[in-house]
């Protein structure tokens, strides 16, 4: 058989490469009549002729096509419900055989006192650790046991625990996420030790040029709560205990305070599974988010070889400002960017502005991206740049100069086909996320706490596609007209003054 189908192999050979010339030689318009020819095996393929002059749009001679599946009677919808002390419930069915459940809490670095920074941090370090009724040996064993994955995250605004398993195991699942989180136990040396593995991860951390800029980008940029860092201080460090975890949690952790998020789950199941479990957490009132006022500032630290800045402006109404937020969605992916060199692949995001504007006209430049930090009320708009400047004065100066003139041209406005790519990629990411469940389940659950309720995704999509280029010209504007915000860090010593930079805006 081996040589049969050697010898086989060696006769196809030349009617394949005569093919292949033929269509290189004679190539002729997709629509025009085939001209027929002895091409042998491969005539009889292609209905008589040996080129291929039916178009990918049109179906083949002969084949009938299958009929299409018909699609579901209705999308699947948000269901929510609020227990009598004040917990929100909401969840919506998905295909599959795994769900992800998830707990939110309205706390984060904007809630601590000077004296708590750094306690969201340390939360998320603590997650999953021993509770009033199980040591994190048998947590962790428990975990296993029904192949569940966990994952806690701090934001300034939000904390975030999740846990992903079969639909079977969801009970379990929902008993151990729910145990963890407020039934902690904070264990004096779990968490000693905790704070000595976030030591050891704070030194990565200043190898991260662009997470280092956000965070001197907000303690410039604000005054009160969004001023405070989310990733604690090497100096904080001392004054973080389970004494201070505790108070923290007690004060924030409180009923109208939490939503529970499901993907995966029918909604009559999650509530009679939960109200046991969490019915019990006090009703007291949502504690106001503390205020947080927008001013602009310059934050400057010397450092690395290589100069990297960013440059931003307040979105005054945060997720709040539906029409504004989508806006600044847009834009992102209109101003897109990256690396000059990318682990995506070739070609990817090349048709953004950034990246034919910037990186492929400036080779010292070696990084130019969008950027937006949106909170409930608020959230900072720019770009971050990375480059080569050697000491050179003029490529500090011109990159100073990429940042002001790329916000400045979206301003003036843009091509109305430039923006619906930028629409079109922004309405493809919206979906392509969203088939992740844990994506569903974060969506949920953090829409609860910022709006009361889940906005159905066609009333986004809706709000992408109404986007006008003159409308999106008139947001960037109004934008640019507060006082900016610069971030700089590495070789710096040539960067212009914060005030010749503010200046370029007034």
């Amino acid at each position: 058989m081996l040589a049969s189908g050697a010898q086989h192999g060696l006769r196809m050979q030349p009617n394949l490469r005569s093919f292949s010339t033929a269509v290189a030689a004679n190539a002729v318009p997709a629509l025009s009549e085939a001209t027929t020819s002895s091409a042998g095996w491969l005539s009889k393929l292609f209905g008589g002729s040996s080129r291929l002059t039916v178009p990918m749009t049109d179906p083949l001679p002969g084949i009938e096509l299958p009929a299409p599946t018909p699609p579901p009677a209705k999308a699947p919808t948000t269901e929510t419900t609020t227990l009598p002390n004040g917990v929100t419930i909401a969840s919506e069915q998905t295909l599959g055989p795994t769900a992800t459940l998830g707990l939110y809490v309205n706390s984060g670095s904007v809630y601590e006192s000077p004296s708590e920074t750094g306690l969201s941090h340390l939360l998320e370090y603590m997650a999953f650790k021993t509770t009033s009724n199980r040591t994190h040996f048998r947590l962790v064993r428990e975990v296993e046991s029904i192949g569940a994955n966990v994952l806690a995250s701090a934001s300034r605004e939000q904390m975030a625990y999740n846990i992903d398993v079969v639909k079977t195991n969801v009970p379990e699942a929902l008993e151990i996420l729910v145990d963890s989180v407020v039934n902690p136990k904070f264990v004096s040396w779990e968490v000693n030790a905790a704070i000595n593995k976030m030591r050891e991860d704070i030194k990565s951390v200043k190898d991260n040029p662009q997470t280092v800029l956000l965070e001197g980008m907000h303690e410039v940029a604000y005054t009160g709560g969004l001023a405070r860092p989310l990733i604690v201080p090497e100096s904080a460090l001392g004054g973080l205990s389970a004494g201070k975890l505790a108070d923290f949690v007690a004060r924030n952790y409180t009923a109208p305070r939490i939503a529970l998020a499901g993907a995966g789950v029918a909604q009559d199941e999650l509530v009679s599974l939960a109200q046991p479990l969490l019915e019990f957490l006090p009703k007291t009132g949502a504690e106001p988010q503390p205020k947080s006022t927008y001013v602009g500032g310059d934050f400057r630290q010397a450092g690395t070889d290589l100069t990297h800045a960013m440059l931003a402006f307040e979105f005054s109404g945060g997720w709040n400002d539906m029409k504004g937020s989508v806006a600044v969605t847009v834009l992102q992916f209109l101003l897109g960017g990256g690396g000059s060199f990318s682990a995506g692949g070739p070609g990817k995001g090349m048709h953004s502005r950034l990246y034919r504007r910037v990186l492929n006209a400036n080779e010292w430049v070696h990084n130019c991206t969008a950027f937006n930090s949106l909170y409930n009320d608020t959230g900072l708009v720019g770009i971050f740049i990375s480059g080569d400047c050697q000491g050179n004065a003029q490529r500090s100066a011109k990159m100073i100069d990429i940042l002001t003139t790329e916000l400045q041209a979206v301003a003036k406005g843009v091509p109305a086909e430039e923006l619906e790519r930028a629409k079109l990629a922004a309405i493809s990411s919206v979906y392509m996320n969203l088939e992740s469940r844990a994506v569903v389940a974060e969506d949920i659950g953090r829409q609860i706490l910022t709006y009361g309720h889940r906005k159905p995704v066609p009333e986004f999509v809706k709000a992408i596609k109404e986007l006008t280029p003159d409308s999106l010209a008139k947001i960037v504007a109004k934008i640019l007209k507060t006082p900016p915000t610069v971030a700089s860090l590495g070789d710096i010593s040539n960067l212009p003054r914060y005030d010749a930079i503010a200046a370029r805006f007034r």
